[in-house]
């Protein structure tokens, strides 16, 4: 955990995001005067029921979707497709 004044977070907000969206920080202090006042975190995800359906409606699934799908499997297992 990092702790930083309110000046240098003035200062380098952007740094500080970064530092927090790329795992390098879990969380990072904001101190006034010494004393911790503030805490920045990272941005939970949205639940994935709530992504379900983002695409619906965006392109059309093909009748032949699974004819390939003893092939795939063999690149990811090993062996020949039969």
């Amino acid at each position: 955990m990092q702790a930083v004044n309110m000046l240098e977070a003035k200062s380098s907000l952007s740094r500080l995001v970064e530092s927090i969206e790329q795992g390098y920080e879990r969380e990072i202090i904001i101190a006034r005067n010494g004393r911790p006042a503030a805490k920045l975190v990272p941005v939970e995800p949205a639940p994935l029921a709530l992504r379900i359906g983002v695409a619906k409606g965006r392109f059309d699934v093909p009748d032949d979707i699974d004819a390939h799908n003893e092939e795939v499997a063999s690149w990811f297992f090993g062996g020949e497709p039969s």
